[in-house]
C-alpha cells in the first residue's frame, strides 16, 4: 500500500494490519490517533483502530484477540464473497484461535504471496530502480568517505544516512567490513578502524524507496599504492563468478540447471561459499532461492526462471582462515530474451587491470 508508520515501533509490537479481500475494500488497522498519516493514500480504503495496541507489550494478548476476530470475521462475511477462508501472512496463534472459534477457515498464506511476489509488475519495476538509485547513491558516499582511520561504523552511518536522505526505509544488515574481519562474511560493522591497504567489503541490503529492496554489493581499498596480487586474485574470482553466473540465467531454465552450470568455485574457497547462488529480490530478499549444486538436496527448490523476476547474484570469495575476502553482487531483472542489469554501481578498475 505504500503506508508507512513508526516502523521501528511496530516491528517489535505486531499491532498494525490490513483486511485485504479479493474484491472489496482495503481496510487498515492503525494506530490510534494517527489515522492521518494514512489516509492521504489512493491504495487505502477505510482506516480504524487497532484492537491490538499494547496488548503485546502488556501481556494481554489472550484479552483482545476475542474483539480483533470479531471485527475481522465481520469483515470476512460482509467481503468474502460467501467464503470464510482467511489467509494470514503474520498472526499470533491466539488470534488464529479466536478466528477458527468464529468460523473462519484459517490458512497461512505466505507461500501463495510470495509466489504472486516473485514476478513484478512493470510499476514494481520502477519502484525497484527508485530504490536501486538511492542504495547506489548511498555506496558512492561510502566509496568517497573511504580514509585511514575511518571506523566501519562511522561508513555505515554515512550509508545508512544516505538511504534515508533519499527516501528509503532502512537497512536490514550491518555487513560493512574491513580488513580481516572480511574473512569470514558477515561479521558486522564495529568500532575498528581502517588501515593502509585494506579491503574494505559491504552488501547494500536495503529496503529502499517505496518499500521495495536493493541488494547488491561491492568491495573496495584503502589507499595508499595498488592492490596485492592476492587482492586482485580473490576480486577477479568473485568478478567472474557474479558475471559467468549472471550469463547463464535465461527465462525457462530450471532453479536446479542454474544450480548446475554455476561457475564452479576453487576447493579452497568452497568451505566458505555464500550461501546461494541467487536469490529473489522484491520488497526484501525472497524467492526463487537458488541454491549451489552441492547444497541443493538440503537447500534447494523446484522452480522455474520467468519473466518479471528479478534476482541477486552472489559471491563470496575467501579462504578460510585467510586474512582478506571479497564480496559481489548484483541485482538483475529477468526479461523475455535474458536478462537486464539493474545494479549499475561500477566495478574497481585497478582490480580488474583495466
Amino acid at each position: 500500500t505504500g503506508s508507512r508508520n513508526m516502523f521501528g515501533y511496530f516491528l517489535r509490537n505486531s499491532t498494525r494490519y490490513f483486511f485485504v479481500p479479493t474484491e472489496g475494500p482495503v481496510v487498515l488497522f492503525e494506530y490510534p490517533q494517527s489515522y492521518h498519516v494514512s489516509m492521504v493514500l489512493d491504495t487505502i480504503d477505510e482506516a480504524r483502530p487497532s484492537k491490538l495496541v499494547w496488548s503485546s507489550v502488556s501481556g494481554r494478548d489472550d484479552e483482545t484477540a476475542g474483539p480483533f476476530a470479531d471485527e475481522i470475521t465481520e469483515l470476512l462475511k460482509k467481503h468474502g464473497g460467501g467464503s470464510m477462508k482467511l489467509g494470514l501472512d503474520r498472526c499470533s496463534h491466539l488470534q488464529a484461535l479466536a478466528l477458527e472459534k468464529r468460523g473462519c477457515d484459517v490458512k497461512d498464506c505466505q507461500g501463495e504471496i510470495l509466489a504472486v511476489r516473485a514476478v513484478k509488475t512493470p510499476e514494481e519495476v520502477k519502484c525497484l530502480l527508485a530504490s536501486m538509485a538511492g542504495a547506489e547513491a548511498a555506496v558512492a558516499a561510502v566509496r568517497e568517505a573511504i580514509k585511514l582511520g575511518v571506523s566501519e561504523n562511522e561508513l555505515f552511518a554515512i550509508m545508512y544516512g544516505e538511504v534515508i536522505r533519499q527516501g528509503g526505509e532502512f537497512i536490514e544488515t550491518r555487513l560493512l567490513t574491513s580488513g580481516q574481519r572480511t574473512n569470514p562474511w558477515f561479521n558486522e560493522a564495529s568500532g575498528r578502524k581502517i588501515r593502509p591497504g585494506e579491503l574494505l567489503a559491504l552488501d547494500t541490503d536495503t529496503i529502499g524507496c517505496y518499500g521495495y529492496y536493493s541488494d547488491f554489493s561491492r568491495t573496495f581499498r584503502c589507499g595508499p599504492g595498488r592492490p596485492t596480487p592476492y587482492q586482485k586474485s580473490l576480486y577477479r574470482m568473485a568478478h567472474d563468478q557474479v558475471q559467468h553466473n549472471i550469463s547463464i540465467v535465461k527465462p525457462g531454465m530450471a532453479f536446479r540447471e542454474i544450480a548446475e552450470k554455476a561457475w564452479k568455485i576453487p576447493d579452497r574457497f568452497v568451505d566458505q561459499r555464500y550461501t546461494s547462488v541467487m536469490h529473489g529480490v522484491g520488497m526484501h530478499g525472497e524467492t526463487p532461492f537458488i541454491a549451489h549444486a552441492m547444497d541443493y538436496e538440503t537447500y534447494g527448490r523446484d522452480g522455474i526462471i520467468v519473466p518479471g523476476m528479478v534476482v541477486s547474484v552472489e559471491s563470496y570469495i575467501g579462504e578460510k582462515g585467510g586474512r582478506e575476502g571479497v564480496k559481489l553482487e548484483d541485482e538483475i531483472l529477468i526479461t523475455e530474451t535474458g536478462t537486464e542489469l539493474l545494479s549499475r554501481f561500477p566495478y574497481e578498475d585497478e582490480f580488474l587491470d583495466k
